[in-house]
């Protein structure tokens, strides 16, 4: 949808590293799933058992003295150490992963989906009921055993503030709330025999899709002192470590710092310092391996491997399951939750419409809903119907390429394939009015027509600058003859232009100079006007509240140009005179075309029968009740006429066009029928262009170029399509796919329900499907074409052989990551899909930190914002609540809390809910109160501004208020919001220190710098009052300086490194992350999974690629020592305020005091 996928930011995405979950492939709580798989039969009875199979594809391993535990089909398995037959221990929806071995090999703990959540949980080897340990609403990820066995570490994102990412804590076995391990932020982590010595990854890169990663964010490894307090990074260098596992004197982890670098296995010797490298595979890469005894499991292309640390030897160890493998059996699935592309036939009475992967032909009320391709394995795409109303044409990729295809709407008769185009991704074919030819765009931007009759493929153009948004909207408009086309491209001054092309003389005109920006072109029906909307209207800027700062939204106008000379305007001036009523009556033509009616319907709706494609919205979620009572349908047959040759005068074309009298506005989707021309009025004020609320106010009209005026069809419309009997519309509106008629103040006369849409999935056609689509994506739209120099054929060969040990959806994304990774690139990721999960149930949350005290549960913290932001509070902080740090939570809603189980046990299902707490300055009911309070569904905004405030008290007091803080999360709008908000009230400071810490990228941040840069031009001085400047706001002329650290990537590289460039100050920390080529969309897999393959990278002005795979580095580098970050310290903060004072020393700022007033006597 072009105006959905193309306004955000082009959809150019910089999406940085942290916005990555740091999660293995189990659901993290993103809505990714589209479509559910049904349960799996656990009732060996009933189970049509397949028999004992030489099992791959077996995740997260540990060793025990006796046995082996993995996960195989999303469960955990257990089988003796030697290998052998394997026994099923969980059986939940969802994946399970991370289980381990308690030290004495007889409990297992694990992460498990169980209630709605991600939590760690324990059961005996034996099998059993398993028991919940974590309540908090983040992941937590198991990590290890305490030494002891009496804790089980865990990584979790639960106390996240400024820092994204996990911090590790040890929850007890016998419950009770988790303990925080006294080091900052930590990924995976493991203490030593002694109990006192933490080997821990701060943040890892585990679960990225990116191979031989060497930017700033590479993991290394630290030793802690639990005891002592102190620290040191024991394994440091350009390369990722992780894993790490303790032997005797040895700490064993996996690295990618060889020559090689693959994930191989290394030991270091903790006391000298020195590494050896283990094991040296060569073409795969070791994954999560874990160590009991005197041995190390691994998992590495599927198999798993036991390494004998005595000798150094590692084999591989056969395992076999017994399963009946029922998430491998070919099912009848309903896809309507996948239900996406839709079009209408002439009539209005079926429509067509894609989902996963198939081609469905469905009717409005009444008979059968057809599956037309029925081809699980094979992907069709972007259903059209002809205007004949005889057939549909859609990409297919049997050929194992996308090309063009044919087949009846009525299902009988067999498909047609009609080119040979080879590589590459097309996009939505349409029709000529004849239904004798086919338009369509592919990915590298190049039009082509086709001509059914005749077989031939014709290139019409390439052109210069499309993101996947623009593809998806891409559409031509035919004239009535089925001559001409239209459309509407960049031009060479980056401005889009209107180009028509005839198919007799296979010549292409550029008809608008570009001088504006022009866009959606028509043709008239009837062949009299080319109709367009031109952004060309620059006297409404609208102006921002806190500075001079404008933008100009709103600036569309309708053009229309007559397509000869002698064709009058649109708007000529009129006289009512009773000849023109004689002339009329006795030609029996209606005024100014003299056509029949019927046919200038036919010759219209041919003319505009493409979908909208500004917006091509996946299947809305839900219908909603729409009133008004639909009208019987007419279906008068009607008989074509020939259309008359539409004749085009190219001389003064554009110099012909006259604006139409609809006011300026946000004007998009243009369509033309007889008299009248249509489209969607958007007004905006200061929204952003994908914003829900702007989009509701949304609007079909139609301009009446007879009575001169507008009126309103339908509300709340974000695309549509005109049927081509010219009098239904199909609309897609927020939630639902509408059919109207095109009438004013219109009401539904239908809404689609694709509830009867079924197809046969078998799962392994469909993932071999998924994996050549994956693979093509990249080769098709990674933005070098030679794919980093990677053997991209050779990488195909060594995955694609793994896909028949995949038995679940997580397991082909596993495979879809390895494959991905070699690309070695940022913003390469996979996800989603049609996945078995068990329903969330939403925490509700207070706002605050708890701890057990003497058997009851304290609110040990209250979480406080700054004084000023009143939108952001703990419920506990409401007013009236008169809840502090140090009172008892004894109840929630009259239920008497359990101390052993975190609180948050009380708080499921209540996010967002008004609750009863019970409440007391002791730990007892009597003397305690009730108050109400409303929870929150998350955290994270909470916390986030409290670590924005304590960092800006800290810098004020430690500056004496001269300097300045703000922290800058992200560069999408969320990070633009806090830039403005933070800095607005700050421009008086005499130097700022700029925080960009695990800045998540977003858009391109020249605006970012552009605003901080300002410098001061002069001041303004009055009789009275104080004196200002301008600009009002920036920093251009005042000392800054800027924190930067690993996790900052994307536009979080973008930003520092722009900062640099502009000489705006020293960058403090360590290296960013180094992902600088970017995301602007592409297609979706079959079953709502994704891929993404980067389409820009940058260069600097000297034609050098630059910040990719290297990071930008510091100016000053601060290691974030995690002993120095104890009691509240942030080193990188520090010497921050450090720097800056340095420079007020040696700088002092001038600000000129107001000048004497002049003397302008004249004596």
């Amino acid at each position: 949808m072009r105006h959905l996928y193309g306004t955000l930011l082009g959809v150019i995405l910089l999406v940085g590293c942290s916005a990555q979950p740091t999660t293995p492939n189990y659901p993290s709580g993103k809505t990714w799933m589209a479509g559910e798989e049904p349960s799996r039969d656990r009732n060996p009875a009933s189970a049509s058992i397949e028999g004992a199979i030489d099992a791959r594809m077996l995740r997260y391993p540990d060793i025990s003295d006796r046995h082996i535990v993995f996960v195989y089909a999303g469960d955990i398995w257990i089988a003796p150490r030697a290998g052998g037959d394997a026994r099923r221990l969980t059986t939940a929806k969802g994946e399970e992963a991370f289980p381990r071995f308690s030290p004495d090999g007889n409990e297992i703990a694990f992460t498990g989906n169980y209630d709605g959540n991600e939590d760690a949980y324990i059961m005996p080897i034996t099998g059993g009921i398993p028991r919940r340990l974590t309540y908090h609403p983040a992941e937590d990820r198991v990590n290890d055993w305490t030494p002891d066995g009496r804790s089980v570490l865990i990584a979790s994102a639960r106390d996240g503030g400024i820092e994204k990412g996990t911090q590790l804590y040890s929850i007890s076995t016998q419950g009770g709330l988790a303990e925080k391990l006294p080091v900052p932020y930590g990924a995976f982590g493991t203490i030593a025999p002694g109990g006192s010595i933490l080997a821990y990854v701060p943040i890892t890169n585990d679960f990225r899709t990116w191979k031989r990663y060497r930017g700033g964010n590479t993991s290394d490894i630290w030793i802690f002192n639990l005891e002592k307090l102190t620290s040191r990074v024991l394994v440091r260098e350009n390369a990722n470590s992780s894993q790490p596992m303790w032997h005797g004197d040895s700490l064993y982890f996996v690295s990618d710092r060889d020559d090689n670098k693959r994930n191989n296995i290394w030991r270091c010797d903790v006391a000298s310092g020195s590494f050896t490298q283990v094991t040296k595979f060569e073409t795969m890469d070791v994954r999560f391996p874990a160590i009991g005894g005197d041995s190390i499991v691994f998992e590495c292309g599927g198999k798993l491997n036991i390494l004998d640390l005595k000798t150094s030897k590692y084999e591989e160890v056969s395992i076999r399951v017994l399963t009946d493998h029922i998430t491998l059996k070919p099912r009848i699935e309903n896809v309507s939750k996948l239900a996406g592309d839709v079009d209408v036939s002439p009539s209005a009475k079926r429509f067509v419409v894609a989902a996963r992967g198939d081609i469905f032909s469905m009717p409005k009320e009444h008979g059968v809903t057809l599956n037309l391709t029925q081809t699980s394995g094979i992907a069709e795409r972007t259903p059209a119907i002809s205007p004949d109303g005889k057939t549909v044409a859609y990409f297919t990729d049997r050929t194992g390429e996308y090309e063009l295809a044919l087949r009846p709407l009525e299902g009988r008769g067999e498909e047609r394939i009609l080119t040979k185009l080879g590589p590459g991704f097309r996009y939505y074919p349409q029709w000529s009015p004849d239904s004798k030819k086919i338009v369509f765009i592919d990915q590298i931007m190049q039009v082509w027509v086709h001509d059914v009759e005749a077989g031939t493929t014709t290139k019409v153009d390439q052109c210069l600058s499309k993101y996947e948004g623009e593809l998806r909207a891409f559409e031509v408009s035919w004239s009535a003859d089925s001559r001409w086309f239209a459309y509407a491209t960049e031009a060479t001054n980056t401005y889009e232009a209107i180009f028509i092309y005839d198919t007799a003389e296979n010549k292409l005109r550029q008809v608008t100079s570009a001088y504006y920006n022009d866009s959606s072109p028509a043709f008239d029906p009837d062949g009299k006007y080319l109709y367009y909307i031109s952004k060309r209207e620059f006297g409404r800027p609208l102006y921002s509240d806190i500075d001079h700062t404008w933008v100009y939204t709103n600036m569309r106008r309708i053009i229309a140009v007559p397509l000869r000379d002698d064709v009058p305007s649109p708007i000529a001036p009129r006289n009512d005179s009773e000849l023109d009523k004689k002339k009329s009556e006795g030609d029996g033509e209606s005024e100014g075309d003299g056509a029949d009616e019927k046919e200038s319907r036919m010759r219209e709706a041919s003319t505009n029968s493409d979908l909208q494609r500004r917006e091509r919205p996946r299947r809305p979620d839900a219908a909603e009740e729409t009133e008004g009572k639909a009208e019987e349908e007419e279906d008068t047959p009607v008989k074509r006429k020939p259309p008359k040759p539409v004749e085009i005068a190219f001389d003064d074309f554009e110099r012909r066009g006259v604006v139409l009298p609809p006011e300026v506005n946000n004007y998009s989707a243009l369509k033309a029928v007889s008299g009248k021309v249509l489209y969607i009025k958007q007004s905006t004020a200061g929204y952003s262009d994908d914003d829900e609320e702007s989009k509701a106010r949304s609007a079909i009209v139609y301009y009446d170029l007879k009575a001169r005026e507008e009126k309103t069809v339908f509300e709340g419309a974000r695309g549509f399509d005109i049927a081509a009997d010219g009098k239904h519309i199909l609309v897609f509106n927020r939630k639902n796919h509408v059919l109207i008629k095109l009438q004013p103040n219109a009401k539904a006369e239908h809404i689609l329900d694709f509830k009867n849409l079924e197809a046969m999935v078998d799962p392994r056609a469909e993932w071999r499907q998924i994996f050549n689509d994956a693979w093509r994506i990249e080769r098709d739209y990674f933005y070098d074409p030679g794919l980093h120099g990677v053997d991209w054929p050779e990488m195909k060969r060594r995955y694609e052989p793994l896909l028949d040990a995949c038995v679940t959806r997580w397991d082909v994304n596993y495979v879809l990551g390895e494959m991905l990774s070699e690309l070695n690139a940022g913003h390469v990721y996979r996800g989603g899909g049609d996945f078995e999960e068990e329903p969330r149930r939403a925490t509700g949350m207070l706002g605050c930190d708890f701890a057990i005290v003497n058997g009851h549960v304290q609110i040990k913290r209250i979480v406080e914002t700054a004084p000023w932001d009143a939108g952001t509070r703990s419920p506990l902080s409401e007013q009236g609540a008169n809840v502090k740090a140090g009172d008892y939570l004894l109840a929630v809603n009259g239920i008497s809390l359990d101390v052993t189980k975190e609180p948050w046990a009380a708080f499921a299902g209540l996010a967002g809910e008004t609750v009863m707490l019970t409440v007391n300055s002791q730990p007892s009911f009597d003397g305690a109160r009730d108050v109400l309070v409303t929870t929150l569904a998350s955290e994270g905004r909470l916390r986030y501004l409290e670590g924005v405030e304590r960092n800006r008290k800290k810098v004020e007091l430690a500056s004496g208020g001269r300097i300045g803080y703000v922290h800058v999360p992200d560069t999408g709008t969320g990070g633009q919001g806090q830039l403005v908000r933070q800095f607005q009230s700050q421009t008086y400071k005499d130097a700022v220190v700029v925080d960009e810490r695990f800045n998540s990228g977003g858009q391109i941040p020249d605006r970012f710098i552009e605003y901080l840069k300002r410098p001061t031009i002069n001041y303004w001085g009055t009789r009275t009052g104080r004196i200002w400047k301008t600009p009002y706001s920036g920093a251009g002329d005042i000392p800054m300086a800027m924190l930067i650290n690993g996790p900052s990537g994307s536009g979080g590289d973008a930003f520092p490194l722009y900062f640099r460039m502009e000489k705006l100050g020293p960058l403090i920390g360590t290296t960013t992350w180094g992902g600088l080529i970017g995301i602007t969309g592409n297609p979706d897999l079959v079953d709502s999974g994704f891929v993404t393959a980067p389409t820009f990278g940058i260069f600097d002005t000297e034609g050098k690629w630059i910040v990719e795979n290297e990071g930008v580095a510091p100016d000053i580098e601060v290691l974030d020592d995690p002993a120095k970050r104890l009691n509240g310290g942030d080193p990188q903060l520090e010497k921050a305020i450090e720097h800056l004072l340095a420079e007020l020393e040696k700088n002092p700022p001038k600000r000129p005091a107001k000048p004497e007033y002049p003397d302008r006597s004249g004596r």
